[in-house]
């Protein structure tokens, strides 16, 4: 049995505290129930708090805790998990001094520490990510980095490993946290289960771009989101930078700037992506042969494209579809 300590402080999201509990608790027992066999439970859980008090959580449900985070007989934990902030980050932060300090006593306790969402701000206060790579909510990416500037921050990753401090993106992503641990301490057979028996799609822990593409997304530069609908739509033939600035009525300079600015990409670049990620879906999806799926997103030349989609997920596309593929 693993033990998991779930931290709990005022304004935490409720979710992403009962979610994760609900994940590990059931981590070899749901499985077991749905075919009748004996449940086999991997991990203990505890939730803890600076006083061993309730933890009032941002959308007004007040969970009880099971004791103090500094408690001798309490700290010691396989795994420590930080969950989202869902009041004002800055508050959660100026309330739980006592909290950061004990999160950068425990960088060399052994455990592995993870935090969803938000929660990365306080891994990140505490001095635990300088000089490594983290993710947090993509909404807030731009405060992060400019707070934590020695951190090497990714939103448009799901979830960042580095060492024994692991990060999970925004939203839901506590699923894929929670996956991603259970396989790390139970095993992926353990693992494998828990995402079916939960109806969870395992293969979102991929670093595959498509998280990348979505955050492109994240801005309010209106004729620069007609442009990138306009391109997927019609990604698959010939585009030279000439369409896209009649498209969007700016001049090619005006287009690559206002472009650029938004995206952190050249329309190119982001076409190039847009490209990648069809042929990522379609080798996760079907079994249409390799050659035939490069083909379809405009590319004649089979090897050029692979080097291009090896270069934005790591992997050959034949690779690629052995690793992800359904």
């Amino acid at each position: 049995m693993h033990t998991v300590s779930i931290i709990g402080f005022d304004g935490a999201l409720a979710s992403a505290i009962t979610g994760i509990v609900d994940l590990f608790r059931l981590a070899g027992v749901t499985w077991a129930r749905i075919h009748g066999e004996a449940p086999e439970p991997r991990f203990r859980t505890q939730l803890l708090t600076e006083d061993g008090g309730p933890c009032r959580c941002i959308n007004g449900l007040t969970l009880m805790a099971d004791g103090r985070w500094s408690a001798p007989a309490l700290a010691q934990a396989d795994i420590i998990v930080v969950p989202t902030i869902g009041a004002p980050i800055g508050d959660v932060l100026a309330q739980n001094r006592s909290l950061v300090q004990w999160l950068s006593e425990q960088a060399s306790s052994g455990s592995l520490i993870a935090s969803n969402c938000t929660g990365a701000f306080l891994l990140a206060e505490a001095g635990l990510l300088d000089g490594r790579e983290a993710t947090t909510h993509w909404g807030f990416s731009n405060q992060f980095r400019q707070r934590y500037p020695a951190v090497s921050c990714h939103p448009e990753k799901l979830i960042t490993v580095d060492g024994a401090l692991a990060c999970a993106g925004g939203g839901m992503a506590w699923w894929d946290l929670g996956v991603y641990l259970v396989e790390r301490f139970a095993g992926a057979e353990t693992a494998r289960q828990l995402a079916k028996a939960f109806v969870i799609d395992a293969g979102r822990t991929s670093q595959a771009p498509y998280s990348a593409l979505q955050a492109k997304r994240y801005h309010s530069d209106g004729t620069v989101l007609e442009l990138q609908d306009w391109l997927d739509r019609h990604f698959a033939r010939p585009i030279l930078l000439a369409e896209l600035a009649r498209q969007s009525g700016l001049s090619e300079r005006s287009l690559l700037r206002r472009f650029k600015a938004a995206t952190g990409d050249t329309p190119n670049t982001y076409l190039q992506l847009l490209r990648v990620e069809h042929v990522r879906h379609h080798l996760e999806t079907s079994r249409r042969p390799i050659d035939e799926i490069i083909n379809a997103v405009g590319y004649e030349d089979i090897s050029s494209f692979s080097r291009l989609f090896r270069k934005h997920t790591g992997l050959a596309p034949g690779a690629y579809r052995s690793r992800f593929g359904r």
